[in-house]
């Protein structure tokens, strides 16, 4: 990626910098991250969340692989759904997520059905048809080749097995469009500065939604990448999706 360009927000960047630039975003929110989720969507995210597990039809005994999975939030359910004789992997690429979501499973005593991987999306380690489900919850948009973590993905999956990719997208009514913009562009930066201290990374937050693909597009996406029988499922009205896909 020598010399090429890619967005970091609203800004253009050089490709193999942008990894650095989202892995201090993350360095800044991880101890207030949990708090922030709750009040940025009222708590709706935990809906969003459980729908997500739901629609992955894991059972017990069964192996998940949760990219970018951050503190923990579908690793913590899927614990609950393979049991023991099951296994979740919590994987990130930032050290300080992975730590906060290590601790908060082991808190709420969630130990030995979970491993955790300090991991790319764009090249997962892991070897080939290892897992029955991978999920990817609000962490596309901030994966500098989605392209490649698609296909890092589709890799690892077993036959038959599905991703799940829970993201923000874009509203299907103009009217809540408009109120989800002023929303994202004055009321998140405020709430970032007064609760994690830090109003540039809620900023970076509102952008980097707004330059991921639509529902649309990353469907096309997934179906390039190999994924067979692909969906999507609007939730709130297109502020986030749910994008399905198998491995056939």
């Amino acid at each position: 990626m020598d010399n090429e360009k890619t967005h970091f927000g609203y800004r253009s960047v050089d490709a193999q910098a942008k990894a650095g630039m989202v892995g201090q975003v993350f360095d800044s929110v991880a101890a207030r991250y949990d708090i922030m989720n709750d009040l940025m969507s009222l708590g709706v995210h935990r809906l969003w969340k459980r729908f997500t597990i739901d629609q992955s039809a894991v059972r017990p005994g069964q192996c998940v692989l949760d990219v970018a999975g951050g503190t923990g939030d579908l690793a913590a359910g899927f614990s609950r759904r393979v049991g023991k004789h099951g296994l979740v992997v919590l994987a990130d690429i930032n050290a300080a997520m992975l730590e906060t979501g290590r601790n908060r499973l082991m808190d709420d005593g969630l130990i030995g059905n979970i491993d955790y991987a300090q991991a790319n999306a764009e090249c997962l380690p892991f070897d080939d048809d290892t897992f029955d489900c991978v999920t990817i919850a609000f962490g596309l948009r901030n994966v500098t080749d989605k392209d490649q973590a698609l296909a890092s993905m589709h890799r690892v999956l077993k036959p038959g097995g599905r991703l799940l990719v829970l993201e923000f997208s874009k509203p299907v009514l103009p009217l809540l469009s408009k109120a989800y913009d002023a929303y994202s562009f004055v009321a998140l930066p405020i709430m970032g500065k007064l609760v994690a201290n830090d109003a540039d990374s809620y900023r970076y937050l509102a952008e980097s939604i707004r330059m991921h693909p639509d529902q649309d597009t990353l469907q096309q996406m997934m179906d390039e990448a190999g994924f067979g029988k692909t969906s999507y499922h609007n939730l709130t009205g297109g502020i986030v999706a749910l994008h399905k896909g198998f491995k056939l």
